[in-house]
C-alpha cells in the first residue's frame, strides 16, 4: 500500500505489436445504419408530404430514390428479385426518414413509427409483397429498436407511379416538444 510521498507504478502497458503496413486496419470501419440523407423529395402532385395533428404524424408515400438520384424500377417477380426489392423498400424508408428530419429537425423527434404501408409493383405471380417491405421494416426496426416495430400492409399493385418498384408511406408518433 503506498505511503504519503510514495509513487504509484502503472502497470505495464501491453506491448504493441510489430509495425503493421500502413494500410492495414484490423477492423473494417463501421458502416452507419443511415447514410447521409439527400434532401427529402418534393411532392409529385397536389398533396402536403407530411401532415400533423397533435403528436401523430401522416407521411406521404415515397419511392426509392438513391443519394444519387437513381430510383429502383421495375416489376417485382418479373423485372426485380426479393432482394433487390428489399432494396428498394430500404431506400424508401430512408426517403421517408428523411422527410421526417426535415419537418422535426432530427430523428430524435420520433416517438415510435406506428404504422407501415408498403406498396409493391408486382407480377400477376409474385405473392412475397411481405418479404420486400421486410426492407422499410427492417430498417425502422434496427434504427429505434421496439419503437420502431409497426402496425403494416403490404399489398402488391399491378403497376405503381413511374414504375417505381415499391413506394412506402407511414405513420409516425412525435415526442412531445417536436
Amino acid at each position: 500500500m503506498p505511503t504519503i510521498g510514495s509513487s504509484i507504478i502503472a502497470p505495464k502497458a501491453p506491448r504493441l505489436p510489430p509495425f503493421l503496413p500502413p494500410l492495414f486496419d484490423p477492423l473494417p470501419p463501421p458502416v452507419p445504419l443511415v447514410p447521409p440523407f439527400a434532401p427529402p423529395p418534393d411532392p409529385v402532385g397536389n398533396y402536403l408530404p407530411v401532415t400533423r395533428s397533435g403528436n401523430i404524424m401522416w407521411m406521404a408515400g415515397v419511392g426509392s430514390r438513391t443519394t444519387d438520384g437513381g430510383r429502383i424500377t421495375g416489376k417485382l417477380g418479373s423485372d426485380l428479385t426479393v432482394e433487390q426489392g428489399y432494396e428498394a423498400a430500404r431506400w424508401c424508408a430512408l426517403n421517408l426518414l428523411a422527410r421526417m428530419k426535415a419537418e422535426l429537425g432530427d430523428l430524435d423527434g420520433v416517438s415510435r413509427i406506428l404504422k407501415v404501408v408498403g406498396m409493391v409493383n408486382s407480377a400477376p405471380d409474385f405473392g412475397e409483397q411481405a418479404q420486400v417491405v421486410d426492407g422499410a421494416s427492417d430498417l425502422f426496426v434496427a434504427l429505434y429498436g421496439d419503437r420502431g416495430r409497426h402496425s403494416r400492409s403490404a399489398p402488391g399493385m399491378g403497376a405503381l407511379p413511374g414504375n417505381s418498384s415499391v413506394i412506402v408511406d407511414c405513420i409516425v408518433e412525435v415526442a412531445e416538444g417536436y
